[in-house]
């Protein structure tokens, strides 16, 4: 699907600044759309925005269909009558520049349970209406969801494989005790995602009357504690304790001597084909609820994925096995017609992925930061060389910040000095420095470009360095934190973006 010129910003909501430790659906989102909308940007795109798990990451959620409850905004909830001032009075001393996911995980989930309480307490007339609505509309997941999180809880939060036996293998008898016992805490967790869902509707109604798109992020996989496998286990491969006999990564690259071992569980491929890929078409429509358009992460893995054998420390040992190619796409578009989906094909990229991506028209990807080096697509990533129908990034939320990139280089034990010094002279030359910051440099090379999308993650438009950096893969703790503070975002950043997106018709 072709989509129309324009430019847009990287921000996940957790970055957005606010006075409650971590970014969320409230005041500041509408501010940031209002920042969007002067600056002349049409897309606003977002990273998962499930309920985080395994080191707070985006990337593993306890569900691929439920919202992150920590993104609720307690302003909104206040508003709402769930919450009072004197509850959001107590707030914690907490970083505005960085997250400390303890810290605020604790302090908000103190008040979302409060809140929980009251609106089941005084549960009547239009909104027990709209409560339940939505509640039948969801129920597909919803329940499942709400039992696998209480249950979890119970059980100290360790993953479900550790549960009572009876329960993990989801025995009738086990399910029904355990949704009486806890029943107090699943309609909690029904109430946030409810609450969830009201917000971020109201958030992206706001982006559609000022004529920004929003686009989301749907990787390929899901975590293996989670309530999407532990609901449907005959999916993905695993023995008969649930535990993952085959997990995903990718295999060393430029940019790892070892790959990368990701440990989501994979797919039994043949299993979601007989049923005419149900369980994708009810993912993908999930997805459509939340988006206008969505960037599909790990594309290659359709084609073919890279499977590595459970215990493994690394990724070095694993095999390339064919995934479901064009038929899981035909399927999604006999269902939903034309798909506004942007296809990540980085990395290792072969023409029968290309050939997949372009039979949908799928734009594919180019990040600039990649362009200068020694990597083998470095030549696709440079802007005389793209073709229209793509989605080019300065650098994206695995990437250093362009500031952070140019001057402290990427840290990774494939690459000299002597590659970095080659690096930024010839980016230097090519991009024509003059005394402009480089980040502007890149942004205005972009823009310039024939690439019909261009998106620009926030960091670089307030020119920060590597301490603003989203994620470094690889490593274990420390990622998703970063935040913006609404001084650093000065008017004159507004209008020379403005300016750029004007000259180039964006």
């Amino acid at each position: 699907m072709r989509f129309q010129r324009s430019s847009g910003v990287l921000l996940h909501p957790t970055s957005l600044p606010g006075p409650y430790g971590a970014g969320d659906l409230g005041p500041e989102a509408f501010a940031f759309i209002e920042f969007l909308a002067e600056a002349g940007q049409k897309i606003w795109q977002v990273l998962p925005l499930n309920p985080t798990g395994y080191a707070d990451s985006p990337y593993q959620c306890f569900s691929a269909f439920a919202g992150n409850p920590l993104l609720i905004s307690l302003d909104r909830l206040a508003e709402q009558g769930w919450l009072s001032r004197d509850d959001l009075s107590a707030v914690p001393d907490l970083s505005t520049s960085s997250i400390d996911y303890g810290t605020v995980i604790q302090f908000r989930f103190t008040l979302l349970r409060r809140a929980a309480a009251r609106f089941i307490a005084t549960l009547t007339g239009s909104s027990k209406a709209e409560y339940e609505e939505f509640c039948a509309q969801q129920a597909a997941w919803l329940g499942d969801y709400a039992l696998f999180m209480a249950a979890k809880d119970a059980h100290g939060g360790i993953a479900w494989t550790g549960w009572e036996p009876e329960l993990a293998a989801r025995h009738p008898v086990a399910l029904a005790r355990w949704s009486d016992r806890l029943a107090a805490e699943i309609a909690a967790y029904k109430f946030w995602q409810f609450e969830f869902f009201r917000q971020w509707s109201e958030v992206r109604a706001g982006c559609a009357r000022r004529g920004i798109r929003i686009m989301g992020d749907l990787p390929i996989y899901v975590a293996h504690d989670s309530s999407d496998v532990w609901t449907a286990p005959q999916l993905f491969w695993l023995d008969e304790r649930g535990h993952p006999v085959k997990v995903a990564g990718v295999p060393p690259d430029y940019f790892s001597a070892t790959g990368q071992l990701w440990g989501n569980p994979i797919y039994r491929w043949e299993r979601l084909r007989a049923d005419g890929y149900r369980w994708w078409l009810a993912r993908v429509r999930g997805v459509r609820q939340l988006f206008d358009m969505v960037r599909i992460d790990h594309f290659r893995g359709f084609e073919a994925y890279f499977e590595i054998p459970a215990g493994e420390t690394t990724a070095v040992n694993g095999t390339w096995v064919k995934g479901p190619g064009a038929e899981l796409f035909e399927a999604l578009e006999r269902e939903f017609g034309e798909l506004p989906i942007v296809a990540e094909n980085l990395g290792n990229i072969t023409p029968e992925v290309e050939a997949i991506r372009k039979r949908f028209d799928f734009p594919g990807m180019a990040i600039l930061q990649f362009a200068f080096g020694t990597d083998p697509q470095g030549p696709s990533f440079r802007p005389h060389n793209y073709e229209r129908n793509l989605v080019a990034y300065t650098g994206g939320h695995d990437n250093d910040t362009t500031l952070g990139w140019w001057t402290s280089g990427i840290a990774d034990s494939t690459r000299s000095e002597e590659d970095l010094r080659r690096e930024r002279e010839f980016a230097g030359s090519y991009l024509n420095l003059r005394g402009e910051e480089i980040q502007w440099a890149m942004i205005r090379a972009l823009m310039a470009s024939v690439a019909d999308t261009v998106l620009i993650p926030m960091q670089d438009i307030l020119g920060l360095g590597s301490s603003a950096r989203m994620n470094l893969p690889g490593r274990m703790d420390g990622n998703w934190k970063w935040r913006y503070e609404r001084e650093q975002l000065r008017p004159e950043m507004t209008s020379r973006l403005r300016a750029l997106t004007k000259t180039y018709a964006r």
